[in-house]
């Protein structure tokens, strides 16, 4: 029998991943999916030969479960990270069987070939070294909602585009200190195990990811600029993983501070200045249709 659903207040968010090599990834997505159904959570989690990943929230009672029944199921070294949300932070749950656990369209090794894994701490010793070069492997529009001070955005609308974007700028990279972060540490993590296979040495990435750097280091300490996107209703967190100020636009994905939301071609749930002009008026009318279902359900 599931669990009540939680309070408006109880809502445990919790981010995790682990690379490691799977047997029966089939078999962990079926007892998982058996699992969190009966927790109540929400959310999404994502097995794979390589691994799990994925972010979920739920009462405390049940995210204490599953990080349980992982830690029983061999998951030992789950990079692992919680947050609070007042409101129910994913409309659905879904427990995903895929290739790879953050898709990337290239075979690397992770769990023998990677870059060096830095401490909130280590990183902004390394930061300080102005011969470094600090990249955002996250997609553009994460990177709108902040960054590292001085980090190279590779323009990226996915993931999958990140290895073209390496192969089109080896020289550039060739010889140089690499330090590379993502929101949670996986995508970086994997980047570096993809640039030592292409035989770049000196490569670091952050552990963690923002939210860790932003659980760990004080406001006076950071060399983040902004908020840290997330992939729920919250938007974006600051510093202590604390609720951030951006709204999302629904019909891109685009984080928005209060002056875009004051332009003309913002709408609650359809639109916004970045693609108020990539949909039709017949578009604009379903989106408009959508927000007012969900209001009416409570879910906007």
């Amino acid at each position: 029998m599931p669990f009540p659903a939680p309070s408006p207040a109880t809502w445990v968010v919790a981010a995790l991943y682990q690379f490691r090599s799977l047997e029966d990834p089939a078999g962990l997505r079926g007892d998982l999916w058996q699992l969190v159904t009966r927790l109540g959570l929400c959310g999404t989690l994502i097995v794979a030969p390589e691994g799990i990943n994925g972010t979920v929230a739920g009462s405390r009672e049940s995210i204490d479960r599953l990080h349980a029944f992982l830690r029983e199921a061999g998951f030992d070294r789950l990079e692992y990270k919680e947050s609070a949300s007042e409101e129910r932070p994913f409309r659905r749950l879904k427990v995903r069987l895929k290739r790879e656990i953050v898709t990337m369209g290239v075979p690397v090794q992770p769990l023998t070939q990677v870059g060096e894994s830095l401490t909130p701490a280590g990183w902004n010793a390394l930061l300080d070294d102005p011969g470094v070069l600090v990249l955002d492997t996250r997609n553009r529009y994460e990177v709108q909602a902040g960054t590292f001070r001085g980090a190279v955005n590779p323009e990226l609308d996915s993931f999958r585009e990140f290895p073209a974007w390496v192969e089109a700028h080896r020289e550039e990279l060739a010889g140089r200190r690499i330090a590379m972060f993502c929101t949670g540490g996986i995508r970086c993590e994997k980047s570096t195990s993809l640039l030592r296979a292409l035989g770049f040495e000196d490569v670091f990435h952050l552990r963690g990811g923002i939210l860790r750097y932003l659980e760990e280091v004080p406001a006076g300490q950071s060399r983040s600029e902004g908020e840290c996107f997330v992939f729920d209703r919250r938007v974006t967190v600051g510093h202590g993983l604390a609720p951030g100020t951006a709204q999302m636009c629904h019909s891109c994905g685009w984080p928005l501070t209060s002056e875009d939301t004051a332009h003309p071609h913002f709408e609650p749930g359809v639109s916004c200045h970045h693609c108020f002009g990539t949909t039709t008026p017949a578009q604009k009318a379903a989106f408009r249709e959508r927000h007012r279902q969900y209001r009416a359900a409570g879910q906007a």
